[in-house]
């Protein structure tokens, strides 16, 4: 007989009511977790997650500001934008970065430096921006990326404005040029003020005033879809443009300055000794600006960093020469200030000086001498003996401290960023290095040789000086600001540097006569660019010397290697009357100043006197 178990319902029902009670509770604390978070979604945390959800739909894009112009004085455009297209990519909104560079390389030519460029700048900004790939499309490549676009998510054509200087490496120095933004530059700038921009200013006015230059970004906030393509803009602000600049330059003036010193190293500086205004600001070798704007070549680089010419170099700003007899009339000014000598006081020139008790001779640039001469003729033929004994008389502490007020020795205050400080050295100054002063020092400071350096620059606003009754104009640049909105002009002020450094009038008169001298006189070392003058030009003639030339050997010219040549210099101001423009020349192992100098003075003059006078 079968043993067949029976059934206990009730304990059956207690156990399926125990579960159902157990999962009844799971699902009620489950909907009540539901629940809370719905209640924290919608009610507590509404506000962020709209603002999130706000974010996803609507992508804020930089709009970058059109940089201003840069012209000169009367118009002519030193720098300017025009338009070009280029390829940009919005990295979180690639599906693959890597597959759509890929996708790009078969429709246009990527270089490794585009490459290269792109990483960089896709390490250091946000993912959420654009970044440049490519410049210059032309209008196939554009069309033929424009037509895949559709299936390449994040990539952007767009018609940017692009610098250019029309007239190439003409004033470069003065000018400067833009480029790609460095890393440098990231650690110094605000990096939201350049969103959308790729470019700064660099060197010269286009780096002194970037602020205005640039001017500021808008924001145009567009709705996008998932893709993150945009369908339609909520909002706009426009950027603001730079303002316009318009510097002191003469387009002109700076092409005849350049010309006329050719494939020369050297300088001119041409100021407005009234005002301070900038006239020419020439260093030559130049070099075009251009290949800068989106990066030149490293091979294109290398080129010009070892060119023994040096064409980077701005040496009307930071070139530091002796100033060889250009220093003579400053000299002889201080003399006069300071009671050392009178008007009349003459010195026996035999052709050499010699310090008490030394046997060491300081020889005269003429062999024989220049006999008995006063401090008109001194400087008219430039006689070193003269101021070899001048200098000793008043040492060189007073000779400082009545230079410095013409500017040796300290910056001009130009508006350009990295002006050098030039030379004045006293015993102090050697003293500080733990090195002592000799005599023999003094006596070369009288003829500008030896410890004194001087700028291109310094020695245009030290001539402007003498030429505006002594007072000192800070060096201009700029002229005035425009804004192209409004049109509104802003002219920039000239400012005194210092009052007036000359207290004796007559002391003036005779430094400036015999500056005169020096061209229009029968004996002035200038005298050869005198000739079919119909104006007057107070100048000075130097000579500034390179190679050390033993007591017992002479210089020979033709046999010295032309890189140890003497350099070769002249101030001017004219007309003497009522002086409108000084110049300074430097031109490195031109040899002398009166030969070589002198000219380029003399045809930055004319074309700016002459043909002033005709228009």
């Amino acid at each position: 007989m079968l043993n067949i178990p029976i059934k206990d319902h009730f304990r059956e029902t207690r156990i399926f009511n125990s579960r159902l009670l157990i999962t009844g509770v799971g699902v009620a604390i489950l909907c009540l977790l539901l629940l809370s978070r719905l209640v924290y979604l919608q009610l507590i945390s509404h506000q962020h997650y709209a603002t999130l959800s706000q974010a996803n739909r609507v992508r804020p894009e930089p709009i970058p500001p059109v940089r201003g112009l840069i012209l000169d004085r009367n118009g002519v455009v030193l720098a300017q934008n025009y338009p070009v297209y280029t390829l940009e990519i919005i990295p979180e909104q690639t599906d693959n970065l890597d597959q759509v560079l890929t996708r790009l390389k078969r429709l246009i030519t990527l270089s490794p430096k585009d490459l290269k460029t792109f990483n960089k700048n896709l390490k250091r900004r946000p993912r959420f921006e654009s970044i440049l790939l490519r410049t210059h499309l032309s209008d196939k490549e554009a069309a033929r990326v424009a037509i895949e676009l559709p299936y390449l998510y994040g990539v952007q054509i767009k018609a940017r404005l692009q610098r250019h200087y029309p007239l190439g490496a003409l004033g470069v120095h003065a000018t400067g040029y833009v480029a790609r933004i460095g890393e440098n530059d990231m650690k110094r700038i605000d990096t939201a003020a350049y969103r959308g921009t790729q470019h700064i200013g660099k060197l010269g006015v286009e780096q002194s005033y970037e602020s205005l230059l640039f001017g500021k970004v808008g924001i145009e906030n567009n709705e996008v879809n998932a893709r993150g393509r945009r369908l339609r803009t909520i909002e706009r602000i426009p950027a603001q443009a730079g303002k316009n600049i318009y510097l002191n330059i003469d387009a002109k003036l700076q092409s005849v300055a350049e010309r006329a010193l050719g494939n020369r190293r050297g300088a001119v500086v041409a100021l407005d000794p009234i005002t301070g205004a900038v006239l020419t600001f020439a260093s030559t070798p130049t070099y075009n600006p251009n290949p800068f704007v989106n990066g030149i070549d490293n091979k294109s680089f290398k080129a010009l960093l070892e060119n023994p010419d040096k064409p980077l170099i701005n040496r009307a700003l930071n070139g530091q020469y002796a100033p060889g007899s250009t220093i003579k009339p400053f000299l002889g000014l201080a003399g006069l200030e300071s009671g050392t000598i009178e008007p009349e006081s003459t010195v026996l020139c035999k052709g050499a000086y010699s310090l008490p008790g030394d046997k060491h001779r300081f020889r005269d640039w003429k062999r024989g001498g220049h006999g008995e001469v006063a401090l008109l003729q001194a400087i008219a033929q430039s006689c070193d003996v003269f101021f070899y004994r001048l200098a000793v008389r008043m040492g060189i502490n007073k000779i400082e401290s009545l230079l410095l007020p013409f500017g040796f020795g300290k910056k001009t205050g130009i508006d350009l960023y990295g002006e050098s400080l030039g030379l004045l050295a006293t015993p102090a100054w050697k003293q500080a290095r733990g090195e002592k002063w000799y005599p023999g020092e003094t006596v070369m400071a009288g003829i500008g040789q030896g410890l004194v350096l001087t700028t291109p620059l310094q020695l245009a606003s030290a001539v402007a000086t003498l030429a505006n009754g002594g007072v000192r104009m800070k060096p201009r640049l700029l002229s005035y600001l425009e804004d192209p909105s409004t049109h509104v002009l802003l002219d920039n002020v000239p400012t005194a540097i210092s009052k007036k450094q000359v207290l004796n009038k007559e002391h003036l008169n005779l430094i400036i006569a015999s500056m005169t001298e020096v061209v229009h006189g029968k004996l002035g070392t200038g005298r050869r660019i005198s000739h079919n003058l119909n104006y007057r030009i107070a100048g000075k003639t130097g000579t500034s010397q390179v190679k050390s030339i033993a007591q017992t050997e002479t210089y020979d010219r033709k046999n010295t290697p032309e890189r140890l040549r003497d350099h070769a210099l002249f101030i001017a101001f004219a007309p003497v009357e009522a002086p409108r423009i000084a110049v300074a020349v430097i031109v490195e192992n031109g040899g002398h100043g009166s030969t070589t100098a002198a000219p380029i003075a003399r045809q930055l003059m004319d074309s700016y006197l002459v043909s002033e006078d005709k228009s």
